[in-house]
């Protein structure tokens, strides 16, 4: 069995000489789906920040393929809270920056940008700019780019939380889907405990700031998941855990 794609080893980072995050280890196996949850303002999004090397730590170490990886952007290609699309680039264009990011020339990145739109559900919006697509097409379209820039994982952060519920559970069964296509390594951060446990192998659980990990709870529910799922017991049970530890570090009340 290969080793862990991405492993952090006492992660420790201050702003303003404030600590954000705390003594955080822990790792994500190849084509592991680890969720990490806790409450806003936790140091979760600084977590991702660390990992896609836009933050270098004050402590201690990230690997990559069981290698240090003190230089790592551009490795790992990190989905904002926003779509962070650009917004003077059609969607054809914004999706194909992902490819041509990674190398591909410029008629077969358009190319693959083309079929993947057309896959999640975007024909016909390619020439379209991002000012005239909805939240949940835009999210669709960040989604593509962050596929086509075939990295070694992604780091997601929070990438549905902005969306009307009913947008949030459509796009929840299409991120599902196209993880389960590419299986790529991939660090989830979210605040939704059901779309935790919906999407992920396993969910790491922080305290309140700075961030910490206080519990690693297995989601052994078969997929594809759906929301009727989470009218069952058995994710009835495991809501109940996270919910508990939440409580336990002090981060509900």
């Amino acid at each position: 069995m290969s080793g862990p794609v991405i492993e952090l080893r006492g992660i420790h980072h201050a702003l303003g000489g404030l600590p954000v995050v705390q003594g955080v280890s822990f790792t994500i196996a190849p084509g592991e789906l680890v969720a990490l949850v806790g409450p806003s303002g936790c140091g979760k999004s600084t977590l991702l920040s660390i990992l896609a090397g836009l933050i270098h730590p004050d402590r201690g170490e990230v690997r990559l393929d069981g290698v240090p990886a003190p230089e790592r952007l551009g490795r790992l290609a990190l989905m904002p809270q926003g779509d962070a699309l650009l917004p003077w680039c059609t969607v054809r264009e914004n999706v194909a920056l992902g490819a041509r990011l990674a190398g591909s020339p410029g008629a077969d990145a358009r190319a693959d940008a083309d079929t993947l739109l057309t896959r999640l559900g975007l024909a016909g919006f390619e020439e379209h700019y991002p000012h005239a697509l909805s939240g949940g097409m835009r999210q669709r379209a960040a989604l593509a780019r962050t596929v086509l820039a075939r990295a070694d994982a992604w780091l997601l952060d929070e990438p549905l939380g902005a969306l009307d519920a009913l947008t949030r559970s459509d796009l929840q069964g299409v991120l599902a889907t196209t993880w389960a296509q590419e299986r790529p390594t991939t660090l989830l951060v979210t605040h939704d405990l059901d779309e935790a446990l919906l999407l992920a192998d396993r969910v790491l659980v922080s305290g309140p700031g700075p961030a910490r990990i206080v519990a690693a709870v297995p989601v052994d529910l078969p997929r594809p998941r759906t929301l009727d799922d989470t009218l069952t017991p058995a994710f009835a049970a495991l809501r109940g855990r996270l919910m508990h530890s939440l409580r336990g570090a002090g981060a509900l009340t």
